[in-house]
C-alpha cells in the first residue's frame, strides 16, 4: 500500500472556432432518435439498454485468419483511450477515402489557424487514412470496424523524411444490441465503441470532425466498478485454458489523502476461489457466468485481504484490473494483450458503450 501522489493533468482547451458546415442539425438528428423511441414505445432521452447479468464464458478464438497481422499488431498490446459515439448520420463505408481527405484538410486548417487544441511539435502536413478493419464483426448486424490513422512529421524534420503515424483510432460494434440496431433509421450507422491513442489534441480534433460531419456525440467511456469486476472474473475463468499469470487489482480508499491499495493474487489461487463460487449447473449452462458468481468472487477476494491486512476494501472503489490477457482502468483505459480474447473483450466494451447511448 502506498499513498497517492497528486498529479495535474492538462485539460485540452475546447475549440472556439465556429464554421458553417453542410450537415443536418443536431436538433433534427435528436428528433430522429426520439422518433425511434416513440415507435418502440420508449421514453425519449433515456436508454433501455441494461447491463447483462449473465453472459457466456469467453472462449479463445484464433482470429489470425480473419484479421490481418498488421491490424492485430495495432490492436493488441496497446493501451486505448475509450469513448462512446452515438449513431453516425449518413456515414457510408464506401466513402472512406473521401472522409480521409476531409479529415486531413480539417486538421491542417485548425492547426494553421491556431484554433482548437494543441497539436504542437508537428508540421502542418497531415496525411489521414481511413479504412475498414475487416474480420471483427461477429454478426450480420455488426457494421465493419473502421480504422483511422493520422500521419505527420516532427516540426524540425526534413521534408524528405517519411511520415510517421502520430495518432490511431477505431470505431467498432462487436455483438451489438440487435434490437437497437434494427430500430435505427436506415441513414444511421452505429459504431458506438471508439478507441484512440496518440496526441490528445488530435483526439479532440477527430472527435470534433466526427460531430460536425456525422451529427453525432462523442463522450468518455469510463469502465465502471461492475465492468471491472466482470473482467476480473472472466479473465480468471480463462486461466483454465490460457495462463493469466496473476490477477492484479487496485483499489482507491476514500481517506485524506486518497490511498491506493495494490492487490496481487496468484493465478492458481484466484482460479481456486473462482471455482469455489461457481454454481453447479447442467452441461448446457456450464458456459454461462452469473453476476451473483462475480459478486461472490469479489467478496471472497476482499475477505481474504481483510483477514491478512485488516483493511476493508469494500469501503473503497476498484479502479484497475490486470492479468496477462489485458488491463482495464476506471478512467476508460484498456489494453488487450491476447488476440485470442480480443473479440470477447470488445463485445463487453461494446455493451458498455451501448449503455451510454440515449435513445
Amino acid at each position: 500500500m502506498e499513498k497517492s501522489r497528486t498529479s495535474v493533468t492538462r485539460t485540452p482547451i475546447s475549440s472556439v472556432s465556429t464554421r458553417r458546415i453542410r450537415r443536418r442539425s443536431f436538433r433534427q438528428s435528436t428528433r430522429s432518435h426520439f422518433g425511434v423511441a416513440s415507435r418502440l414505445g420508449l421514453t425519449p432521452g433515456q436508454t433501455t439498454h441494461r447491463f447483462n447479468t449473465s453472459r457466456k464464458a469467453p472462449k479463445p478464438q484464433n482470429i489470425t485468419e480473419k484479421v490481418s497481422p498488421e491490424h492485430l499488431a495495432l490492436l493488441v498490446k496497446t493501451e486505448w483511450h475509450l469513448c462512446y459515439v452515438t449513431p453516425l448520420y449518413r456515414f457510408r463505408h464506401t466513402q472512406l477515402k473521401s472522409y480521409a481527405r476531409q479529415l486531413s484538410a480539417f486538421i491542417a486548417a485548425e492547426k494553421q489557424q491556431g484554433l482548437g487544441v494543441e497539436v504542437g511539435g508537428l508540421q502542418d502536413t497531415f496525411k489521414v487514412s481511413i479504412s475498414v478493419l475487416q474480420g471483427l464483426a461477429e454478426t450480420n448486424d455488426d457494421p465493419e470496424t473502421v480504422l483511422i490513422q493520422v500521419q505527420s512529421r516532427p516540426a524540425f524534420a526534413r521534408q524528405d523524411e517519411p511520415l510517421k503515424t502520430v495518432w490511431s483510432g477505431w470505431l467498432s460494434c462487436i455483438n451489438g444490441n440487435p434490437e437497437y440496431l434494427h430500430s435505427l433509421p436506415k441513414d444511421f450507422t452505429c459504431l458506438p465503441l471508439f478507441g484512440s491513442k496518440g496526441l490528445e489534441g488530435l483526439s479532440s480534433l477527430v472527435k470534433s470532425w466526427l460531430r460536425s460531419t456525422f451529427d453525432c456525440f462523442c463522450g468518455p467511456l469510463d469502465i465502471n466498478q461492475t465492468t471491472l469486476q466482470w473482467l476480473a472474473a472472466l479473465w480468471t475463468n480463462c486461466h483454465m485454458e490460457s495462463n493469466i499469470q496473476h490477477l492484479k487489482m487496485q483499489w482507491t480508499l476514500p481517506v485524506a489523502p486518497p490511498l491506493h491499495v495494490a492487490y496481487t493474487v496468484n493465478s492458481s489461487d484466484a482460479l481456486a476461489l473462482w471455482r469455489s463460487v461457481r454454481k453447479s449447473r447442467g452441461a448446457d449452462e456450464e458456459a454461462c457466468i452469473e453476476i451473483e458468481e462475480v459478486t461472490s468472487f469479489m467478496e471472497g477476494l476482499k475477505s481474504h485481504f481483510y483477514r491478512h491486512f485488516g483493511v476493508d476494501l469494500s469501503a473503497g472503489d476498484l479502479s484497475q484490473v490486470s492479468t496477462a490477457l489485458g488491463s482495464a482502468k476506471v478512467k476508460g483505459r484498456m489494453k488487450i494483450s491476447s488476440s485470442r480474447y480480443l473479440i470477447s473483450t470488445l463485445s463487453l466494451l461494446t455493451e458498455c458503450a451501448f449503455l451510454k447511448i440515449p435513445i
